[in-house]
């Protein structure tokens, strides 16, 4: 296995990412409730995710 220097300042712990990952999810989630809510309030159908995840 190789082992580049550049990559070593990137290395994060489990813990590290696993934290980024969860506030990424909730601010995923807090942007898509906002989004259904305008459209609940303009009578129109959420725009369907961009990323390509059904719900």
């Amino acid at each position: 296995m190789m082992h580049f220097a550049y990559a070593l300042p990137m290395a994060e712990t489990n813990d590290e990412k696993k934290a980024r990952l969860a506030q990424a999810l909730r601010d995923n989630l807090r942007r898509r409730k906002a989004q259904s809510r305008e459209a609940a309030q303009e009578g129109t159908a959420p725009p369907p995710p961009a990323d390509g995840q059904s719900d």
